[in-house]
């Protein structure tokens, strides 16, 4: 475990920004986390903020006024990653959205408020959703074998059976609340206690069981006192909502039971179950002034010992002996320094066993282990069941600044800080920990928990959690802080063998998604770099073929049994002319018929398009550099058959509207751009293409290639955004210092070649990369940008409402501010 950065803000006077009290912090599957701090004013008072930051951009914090009136006590994101709910010592709870799905755009159009009493617990209702990971597995070919869908039910489900979306609350008095938000967007509210006789909640969770039921725990704070158990189980009756509890088997903790040590540790600080979905295991700490104990608790169900003379009257057999529900402690820790912060993992691991015996023996695998912060400033990784120390970090490394070379600092000597909040990420490779000064730190976790891996194993963790979520949709950059240079080509190539072994419609559900997680992963090598380009412009040319063709109409309806689009694919994959026009006298043209405003709003990427098979077919006498970018598309028989069916299209849609046709720039009035380059692209396709062996371009094709350069103006391709992310720069090890507000003079990237297709000037004009329009270099108005890296007609909106959510490498939007001259 070591430190990738700090981010922190600037010295705060006693009139600015201080560490709230308590302080929450919330990690969302899309790698943006929420934290609070307190905002002091020259009255003194204070306004409760919550800070978003995406992970690969932390200096760029989005700092929102939340209106509550008392301090933040929780946060939490749904299973999204889009919505967040905050809930403060007054009992209000706030559920907070993205405004136009951007990550620093936030609005809370609802929520619920419970008068005067303090939320201590919060939970969104579940969705019943749940993907386990079968380690023992990862070796499989099959998806469906390494993680399986496990049977799980809503907290409460709609007619038809879909899940109800809403939240769940504890409160400091005993009170259970429940909001569940209707399709029509009113939130239906029930508030209930949770036993007949009510008492002061200092600390409680909440978890889902496999039945749709709710489960509280609670305790009062004392560790003379039990811990409580209740079932909740929520219903709509009558357009009310109705919640009903169930005393559940109490406990105990066990540091309390031994006389000698009934009073060291007074006090209960940190309840947990170990997992929203896994209610038979709980975490419990006890605590004083210097130490604590940690407990782990297990629920089981055993037999009712039955007394010899009743089974003498009737013998108990089988299945007919009585069964109880007891908690038995699974393992406890010895006098440990004073734990400040509890951290547990997102990542549903299956485990077939939950012995002790197993669970030492386990193989360390991130996640297995939970986080436990101390006073000293330490983190310590422990094994969720056995509670044994899997990896530890000191906080004393000193990170190097981001705009300074790395130099050695001295020790400062003082109080140790320590962190107040911890979240771990949801593949369990980064906690990120908000220490007592309001300073953010991103710690690495190995995927070995410091124990020594050869490379291949190494290489399989890594490579089974980008499964994991390539299958889920959950992004994947706290991996690449785990991925050196050396590792890309192996990853790459072991993904893509992975993938081509799932059925053709899986393949078809992940094909966009690879092709984002390759790009992301060839970011971090500089033998990889411009691949990253030819995975962007695969997943451009997707997006642009898909849209082209959706816009087709049969002529005639219900009458053929093939969408314009897919006869069309095949009529281009059956005739071979190099001749475009004997190509187009295949086709229904009918079928082709577009309003005129429709075409020429599409001019941007038609032209993308004319630009794109313009350079590739220019760069085909340097194919032996394989550092070009659109090297790989020389070879791809497929991507070389999407183009040359989009430029049948390009043409007839130029019969309609002359002016939509991509513009060049030739050297002779005669001549005919669009005939010459599909000619040109027919015979590279015939090369490749899948139903023959491969073969080289000839000479003839290869002389006509190269005198492109001397008949058409070859474009220069804006290739990718420009990237100022983290990751790439995290490499060498070496923690970063930032901070908030401040974009910083990041090092370049061992990534960063000498390439004019990969680099641009900081005064050249920018370019929107989807629709492909110049902003110029000072654009006037917001623009959307990456945390990855003017006409509105139907197929512009279609076109938009595409990349509305994700950006093209997957990652969320943020809205850019506006650079001046």
């Amino acid at each position: 475990m070591d430190l990738a950065y700090v981010c922190e803000w600037e010295k705060w006077p006693k009139s600015t920004h201080c560490p709230s009290v308590p302080l929450a912090c919330a990690w969302s599957c899309r790698n943006l986390i929420a934290f609070t701090t307190d905002l002091r004013n020259d009255d003194q008072d204070l306004t409760r903020l919550i800070h978003i930051l995406d992970t690969e951009h932390p200096w760029d914090v989005h700092s929102i006024n939340s209106e509550h009136s008392e301090a933040i006590t929780c946060l939490e994101w749904d299973q999204s990653g889009s919505r967040l709910l905050s809930a403060d010592a007054n009992g209000q709870i706030k559920c907070w959205s993205m405004a136009d799905h951007l990550a620093n755009s936030w609005e809370s159009p609802v929520g619920s408020l419970v008068e005067g009493d303090p939320i201590v617990a919060l939970s969104w209702l579940h969705n019943g959703v749940k993907l386990a990971l079968h380690v023992e597995k990862s070796g499989a070919s099959s998806f469906g074998e390494k993680f399986s869908r496990v049977k799980f039910s809503p907290s409460l489900t709609l007619f038809g059976g879909k899940p109800m979306e809403g939240w769940i609350a504890v409160t400091v008095s005993g009170l259970v609340t429940v909001s569940l938000l209707k399709p029509s967007g009113q939130v239906l509210t029930s508030t209930e206690s949770l036993c007949r006789l009510r008492g002061r909640v200092a600390l409680a969770d909440i978890a889902f069981t496999g039945g749709g039921n709710i489960v509280v725990a609670t305790a009062d704070g004392s560790s003379a006192s039990p811990v409580q158990f209740y079932k909740v189980c929520v219903g709509v009756v009558s357009e009310k909502c109705r919640i009903d509890t169930e005393i559940l088997p109490s406990l105990f903790m066990r540091c309390t039971a031994d006389p000698s040590r009934k009073d060291r540790f007074p006090a209960i600080t940190h309840l947990k179950f170990l997992a929203r979905d896994m209610s038979e295991q709980v975490l419990l700490c006890a605590s004083s002034q210097t130490s604590s104990s940690v407990e782990c608790w297990s629920l089981r169900k055993e037999g009712l010992p039955v007394n010899n003379v009743f089974q003498q009257i009737s013998p108990v057999v089988g299945d007919k002996q009585p069964m109880i529900l007891k908690w038995r402690i699974l393992s406890a820790t010895n006098d440990l320094d004073r734990v400040s912060a509890v951290a547990l993992p997102k990542l549903p691991i299956s485990l077939t066993n939950t012995d002790l015996k197993v669970a030492s023996d386990t193989q360390f695998y991130p996640g297995l282990g939970l986080a436990l912060a101390f006073h000293d400033g330490s983190v310590h990784i422990v094994h969720r069941l056995s509670l044994q120390t899997m990896a530890v970090f000191y906080g004393s490394a000193a990170p190097r600044s981001a705009d300074e070379p790395a130099i050695k600092r001295p020790r400062t000597t003082g109080p140790a800080v320590h962190f107040k909040a911890m979240q771990l990420s949801w593949t369990s490779l980064a906690l990120v920990g908000i220490d007592s000064h309001g300073k953010l730190s991103m710690l690495r976790i190995s995927p070995s928990m410091g124990h020594p891996l050869d490379l291949s194993l190494a290489l399989r963790h890594l490579l089974f959690l980008l499964e994991y979520c390539m299958v889920t949709g959950y992004d994947w950059w706290d991996i690449l802080l785990h991925v050196q240079p050396a590792m890309v080509q192996s990853l790459v190539d072991r993904l893509h063998e992975e993938y081509t072994r799932q059925t053709a419609a899986l393949q078809q559900v992940l094909s966009t998604r690879i092709l984002a997680m390759k790009a992301s992963l060839c970011k971090l090598s500089p033998c990889t770099v411009t691949r990253v380009c030819d995975y962007h412009a695969k997943l451009f040319l997707t997006a642009v073929s898909s849209t082209l063709k959706s816009l087709l109409r049969p002529h005639i309806l219900n009458t053929p049994d093939k969408s314009p689009g897919d006869r069309l694919a095949e009529i281009c994959a059956k005739v071979t002319d190099v001749d475009i026009d004997k190509v187009m006298i295949n086709l229904k043209t009918e079928e082709f018929v577009l309003d005129m405003n429709t075409l020429q709003a599409l001019q941007q990427l038609l032209q993308w398009v004319g630009d794109f098979v313009l350079y590739l077919l220019a760069s085909l006498p340097n194919q032996g550099a394989p550092l070009r970018p659109g090297h790989s598309f020389l070879r791809d028989g497929a991507a070389l058959g999407l183009l040359r069916e989009l430029m049948v299209v390009i043409r007839i849609w130029g019969l309609l509207k002359p002016s939509c046709l991509p513009v060049y720039t030739a050297t002779s009035d005669t001549q005919d751009s669009m005939s010459l380059l599909f000619r040109l692209l027919t015979k590279l396709w015939i090369c490749c293409r899948d139903e023959g062996p491969a073969s080289e371009p000839d000479e003839a094709l290869v002389d006509e290639c190269c005198l492109l350069p001397s008949q058409l103006l070859i474009p220069s391709l804006d290739w990718l955004p420009v990237s100022d992310g983290l990751v790439s720069r995290l490499q060498p090890k070496q923690p970063l210092r930032l901070r908030f507000g401040k974009a910083p003079a990041l090092p370049g990237s061992a990534a960063a070649l000498q390439l004019d297709g990969l680099a641009r000037a900081p005064g050249q004009p920018k370019i929107d990369h989807l629709r492909r329009l110049h902003l110029g270099a000072h654009p006037t108005e917001e623009c959307k940008a990456c945390t990855r890296s003017p006409n509105k007609t139907t197929a512009v909106r279609q076109w938009e409402q595409r990349w509305i959510k994700n950006c093209l490498c997957g990652g969320l939007w943020r809205r850019a501010p506006l650079s001046c001259p």
